[in-house]
Formats: C-alpha cells, structure tokens, sequence
C-alpha cells in the first residue's frame, strides 16, 4: 500500500484547465498535467481499505491500490505492467473515463477519492515519454483467422488480445480511418488524435491489419466474411440515433449531434468540406437537446466555432449535487450533477424541458423552438412520471439544433440482418458469452450491451476475446476482466 497515512496527509488536487479564453480559441486538448511528485502525492491517498471497491467500481477491474502504490514509491515502470495488464488502452480511459472506480473509492465515503483516473493518465504518458510501451507481437501464430468489423475501442480491444494470442488479426472499417467513436465522435480537445494514432502504430507494428473504406456486408458480403475468416467479432457500435419526432424537424438547420461532430473532426484532420456543406455553429443560436456526455461534446465545439448564444436542454429533471445516500448508496455510481470543460465554457443549461415543435422561415430554414417546463413525480406504482406545467409554454430563437439524446440499437439492415443474428429486446444483437445465434460469429461493445462508456467498450472487448480464442482452441489464457471474475 502507499503511505498508511497519506489520507491524512494530503488533499485531494487535481491538475488544473487550461484557462477558458485561450482553450476557446484552439481545438487543443484542454486538460494540464501534474508534476510527478505532486502526483506521487496524490497517489498516497489510496489507503489501506481492506477490500478494494475501486475494482468493482471499474469495469475493466483495474488493480488500482497496486499502481497507486508503485507510484508512490517511484516504480513508474512497474505501475506501467500492472496498468496494461487489464487495460489495453489506458491513454482514452484516462482522458475520457467518468472514472466510476472514484465513486467507488472507500476514502470517498467521507472525503475526497483518491484521483485514480489522473494517476491513470499519467502513468502511461511518461511510459510513452520513457519509450517503455513498444509493441508487444505474439511469439508464435496459431494460422487462426480472425475479423473484426468496427475500429472502436471494443474492436481495438479484442484485436489487441486475439493478435496476442496469436491469431492474425484484420480489423475492418467503413469509415476512411481508423478509430470509430475515438475517431469521429470525440473532439479534439478531449482526445487529441495524435494519441489515438499513436496507439494504432504500436498495433499495426504487433501484427494487427487495419482494412478502412470496408463497408463490411456491401464491399465484403456476409458469404465472404465467413469464408474468409475462421472467426467474427461485430463490434460495430449503436449507431442508429434516437430521433426527435415533432412538428418541423424536416427543417433545415436540425441535426444529429453526431453528424456535427463528426464533421468537425474531419475539419481538424485537414479534410476539405465545401463551405456550402459545412454545419457551423459560428454566429448562430444553437439549442442542444440531450444533457449528456455527447450534447456537451457538442456544447465545447459550438464555443470553438464562435456561437452568439448557446443552450443545452434535458428532459430529465436537473440532477442533485452530491448522491442521495438513500436512493444511491455509496459504491453505486450516483447520478449526480457532471460539470465538464465545456460548461466551464460558457453556454446555458436548462432541465425538466420538453420540446414541442419547431418554427421556420419561408426557406424551410429552422428559427424558433417552442417548448414546455415539466414537473417530475412518482407515481403509486413508484415509477417516475412527468406532466405539462400549465402556463410554462415558451420558445427560443434558433439557427442551429443538434439533437443529442442517445442511440436506440446497431444498424440492422445491410451486416446484421445478412448474417442472420439474433436481436434482444432492445434491438441489440443477442448473444451468450459473446457468442451470437451464428456459429463463429461473436458480438461486443456497444453493439451488444447497448449504448456505454468507453471503458465498458474496451471491457467487452477484452472478454470476447477470451471467448472467441477458447472458440478457436479449445482453450485460452486471455484473461476476463475483473469486474466479471467479481
């Protein structure tokens, strides 16, 4: 363990933001780093608990305690093994985690948590900056093949750990790069591409193949792919958005958020998009509607391309500062009040708001949004419920509507529906240890579980290819993770 009373010791610090006017200006990562020995400071805090919630907390099973511990006594090298032996990917968890495993942390019962995601980060920056992580290629190769289709993180998961089983490994995209969510979804100034790209280079040197502008089921049909491969991982993601489906959403000026982000990234990575074409928030009005990660995400970039007045919206009621210790008992992961960068940005956020309809001009162009405030309750049976506040109708002045409220299901026509795989009640792919309805055919990440966090991507990728290699073998020595061995 780290110093028995660095709990006492020392306060919870974390490095600070970039200051708001200069990050506003730049699509630079927005986040700072600590000195080593402040963090090895920070590192200390991790107690002596007895049993670790920080594991159950993290879905990967981090070994957090270990790490924190050989941090603190400056044994960066060795945090570094310990950390990569149950995240593939430490440099995206470390950046854009909402680090569960902190809410889980024991000290945060009655103070601060340990700042495990910070300390995550950084370990593996200066491996990087030491030249400790190389590429890691299989000793021997078993002549197993196997596909993987999609390139997000669940599907650079289970590439990283079939490959090091020794199976040749092509992953698939129908994008023109590589990296899926991590690519296109993320903006730049949460996860700058240079990491991303730097992380596929260490792939690409262990043996893994990377096939973009693949739209598997159409350039490669569904016959082909299994005859070419001995095994398929579908880690296509949920990609089919939830709509809004109200009077006036054919209006031009309505999108999806991840139409919008997606452009912006490709923007950044010097694509040519014809201004006519382009969907900018620069001197508009924009209106978010969805209060989570991806309408933030949305929120920063509307800053960045200099919006006049910025509002992001939410069905659901405004949540409450600190967990209810009722209703969220500490080590569940609470439903609480999230302030990112990108609201330290500016921008106004509203609650509880229901949209009607949408007004336009005579262009069919988007100007007006009209709304209603809501009042949540609990109804006999216990569920929640909302009804109309009478008298709270207003309206909001827009140019630009990004619609940011979730994915329903994969995409099923075209891959899917080829190959003949089982869909659960959701609308995700149905499965039974990963495997699918389809002999050879496995399924993980958001594709399979539903809309989540990337670390719960790379999680599922990392235990369908323990499955996919006992597949293959008849055995495996992929390990699970330790959030399934708890």
């Amino acid at each position: 363990m780290a110093d028995p009373k660095g709990f006492l010791r020392y306060t919870r610090e974390t490095a600070p933001y970039r200051p708001v006017e200069e990050r506003k200006r730049d699509w630079l990562e927005v986040h700072t780093h600590m000195p080593p020995e402040r963090l090895q400071k920070q590192a200390a805090r991790c107690m002596d608990c007895g049993v670790p919630f920080c594991h159950l907390g993290c879905p990967l099973g981090n070994i957090i305690p270990d790490w924190n511990d050989l941090v603190y006594r400056n044994k960066w090298h060795e945090a570094l093994r310990r950390l990569h032996a149950t995240n593939n990917f430490p440099e995206f968890t470390g950046r854009l985690c909402p680090a569960p495993c902190e809410t889980a942390c024991v000290l945060g019962i009655n103070q601060p948590a340990v700042t495990i995601k910070q300390i995550e980060e950084h370990i593996i920056e200066y491996g990087f900056e030491k030249g400790w992580v190389e590429p890691e290629p299989p000793p021997i190769r078993t002549g197993r093949r196997v596909a993987v289709v999609g390139s997000g993180p669940a599907g650079l998961a289970a590439a990283q750990q079939l490959n090091r089983a020794g199976h040749w490994v092509t992953v698939f995209e129908r994008a023109d790069r590589i990296g899926g969510l991590l690519r296109y979804g993320i903006p730049d100034f949460k996860l700058d591409k240079k990491i991303l790209d730097r992380r596929l280079q260490l792939m690409e040197a262990e043996g893994i193949q990377f096939q973009p502008c693949v739209n598997v089921g159409v350039d490669l049909t569904a016959p082909e792919l299994l005859a070419a491969f001995d095994a398929v991982v579908l880690t296509g993601g949920s990609t089919i958005p939830r709509d809004l489906k109200v009077p006036g959403r054919e209006l031009k000026g309505i999108y999806f958020a991840m139409e919008y982000l997606t452009q912006q990234n490709r923007l950044n990575a010097g694509d040519y998009i014809p201004p006519e074409q382009r969907i900018t928030a620069e001197g508009k009005r924009v209106v978010i509607i969805g209060g989570g990660d991806t309408g933030a995400d949305c929120l920063g970039t509307a800053h960045r391309q200099g919006a006049k007045e910025v509002y992001q919206i939410e069905l659901l009621p405004k949540p409450p500062l600190e967990r209810d210790e009722f209703t969220q008992p500490w080590p569940t992961y609470p439903m609480v009040l999230r302030t990112s960068s990108a609201h330290e940005e500016g921008g106004i956020r509203e609650w509880s708001i229901n949209t009607r309809w949408f007004e336009g001009d005579e262009h069919g162009n988007v100007k007006r949004l009209h709304a209603v405030r809501l009042e949540w309750y609990t109804d006999p049976s216990g569920r929640r419920q909302f009804r109309e506040i009478p008298g709270s109708e207003f309206s909001l002045d827009v140019d630009l509507v990004l619609l940011a409220m979730g994915f329903l299901h994969p995409q099923h026509d075209g891959l899917l529906d080829a190959l003949g795989v089982e869909y659960d009640e959701r609308g995700n792919v149905r499965t039974i240890d990963y495997a699918t309805s389809v002999p050879g055919v496995f399924a993980a990440g958001d594709m399979r579980r539903g809309q989540s966090l990337i670390v719960w991507a790379i999680a599922e990728g990392r235990e369908a290819a323990h499955y996919v290699d006992k597949y293959l073998m008849g055995r495996t020595y992929l390990p699970l993770t330790g959030a399934k061995l708890l």
